[in-house]
């Protein structure tokens, strides 16, 4: 390095040092900057970007980084069987935000965990007996819940939940995965928890029901699932599929887990008994309503506490919303809502929403699973609140040939990052990509920092004049 870069360098250094003791700080008091994009007019071109990289982004500022692929893990010798799913981070207890846990969607079935502090990866349990992990979430006491997607067709008809219970300190293949066999049989695929401890799940299936179950005892971890109500979703009489409007829970098991008189209960391969939770909610006295295939969950709490909750519903391109509080069910995106790239309605442009997540601001953002090119991230916004989202604005589109992107979620401690899958691509490697929005520094930092930089190159030229 000559002697004037060097000095460059140095000063440039300085400046850093006097933002890195203050940008941290308030970066958390702005919004998240996946919130503040031009939308992309158009998706990616299939097969247009790396591999490591294959994201196309709203805001050439933003970063991705391939944290873990599949290949690396399969030449280590770890068994990954592929199909990598939703994601989630432990959100409590020590080294909060450290981990990310991702199922694995085909068989034989697993649960790996992704270390950010080591960059490793470990597959904590796998499993021949268990079929199509999908759903995944960090539980309020500090476990990992995850069901299968199997269910109703023999000979895999499961449709079970599991509670991994040691997530953060299990060695590679010594999880231990517990099944819960008082959440109804459905096919699992989103799960989420209100803030009164209340588990949300759908049975995703063209026809599938929106669930809750509410816990005997939900101030307790250890005994949450020892028994506990599951009801059904339903609007009106529950006979119009995707209807909207006043809604209630109609109960059709006890608080113990046990399904009431009427109810349809089945034996598993396993030899052990269990509510059909599709069955029951399809017979006209537990009747719930049916949407066309229910996925993915999440839920956004209003700033005066009340929550909604969004479910989307692949086949109909469509996204709900259901207010907790009021028990209303609106249509919260479908083809008719603003894109905010074009202005006009987003049309046969938005296709197959799959995945959810609300980032630090409220926003939703939708993940799509169209698998013909429409494999894009939407921002939904809902300024007021009011369950219809104002517009639609798409900021990642994924160019990997065969795949899809899944599991997006955002990273509790940082709203500027977060994480999705490249799940199934054509490769058969699976990927777990990070991806950073760089937000402007506001005005006074940037001045702050030129600042900084004038002053470190005066003290360079002042001891060079001396010389």
């Amino acid at each position: 390095m000559r002697p004037l870069d060097r000095r460059l360098h140095l000063a440039s250094l300085l400046a850093a040092a006097v933002l890195g003791t203050l940008v941290p700080t308030l970066a958390r008091a702005q919004s998240s900057a996946f919130g503040s994009f031009v939308p992309l007019p158009a998706p990616a071109v299939t097969g247009s970007l790396p591999a490591h990289a294959p994201f196309l982004l709203a805001d050439p500022a933003w970063l991705q980084q391939s944290l873990a692929d599949r290949g690396a893990q399969l030449t280590a010798g770890q068994f990954n069987s592929g199909a990598w799913d939703m994601i989630d981070l432990n959100r409590s207890g020590a080294d909060v935000g450290r981990y990310l846990f991702m199922p694995f969607e085909t068989g034989p079935t697993g649960l790996q965990r992704f270390d950010r502090q080591t960059g490793t990866a470990v597959t904590l349990w796998s499993s021949t007996g268990a079929y199509g992990l999908d759903g995944l979430r960090w539980s309020p006491w500090g476990t990992v819940i995850t069901a299968e997607e199997e269910w109703g067709a023999q000979p895999n008809p499961y449709g079970r939940l599991f509670e991994l219970t040691n997530p953060t300190t299990a060695a590679a293949g010594a999880g231990t995965m517990v099944h819960r066999n008082s959440v109804a049989r459905v096919e699992h695929e989103g799960l989420v928890f209100d803030s009164a401890r209340r588990l949300y799940y759908v049975d995703e299936h063209n026809g599938g029901a929106l669930y809750r179950f509410e816990s005997a005892t939900p101030g307790s971890g250890t005994t949450f699932f020892d028994g506990g109500v599951n009801a059904v979703l339903r609007v009106g009489d529950g006979s119009v599929t995707g209807a909207t409007g006043a809604a209630s829970w109609v109960p059709f098991t006890d608080a113990g887990g046990v399904g009431l008189p009427g109810s349809v209960s089945i034996v598993d391969p396993n030899g052990i008994a269990a509510v059909d939770g599709r069955a029951t909610t399809g017979q006209a006295a537990f009747r719930g309503t049916g949407f066309n295939r229910p996925e993915d969950l999440d839920i956004r709490t209003l700033p005066d506490g009340t929550q909604v909750l969004y479910f989307s519903a692949t086949d109909a391109h469509r996204v709900y919303s259901l207010n907790l509080s009021t028990l209303v069910l609106k249509e919260f995106v479908n083809r008719d809502t603003l894109d905010a790239g074009t202005g006009a309605a987003v049309g046969v442009a938005f296709a197959n929403p799959d995945n959810l997540a609300v980032d630090a601001d409220g926003n939703l953002h939708i993940v799509e699973d169209s698998g013909d090119g429409r494999n894009n991230i939407w921002l939904a916004r809902d300024a007021d609140g009011d369950g219809v989202a104002d517009s639609l604005a798409r900021w990642a589109s994924l160019s990997a040939p065969g795949a899809e992107p899944t599991g997006l979620v955002f990273d509790p401690l940082d709203p500027d990052v977060a994480f999705v899958n490249v799940q199934h691509p054509a490769s058969g490697v699976d990927r777990l990509v990070q991806i950073t929005a760089v937000p402007e520094l506001p005005a006074a930092l940037q001045a702050l920092a030129g600042l900084a930089l004038l002053g470190g190159l005066a003290r360079v030229r002042g001891r060079s004049a001396r010389r």
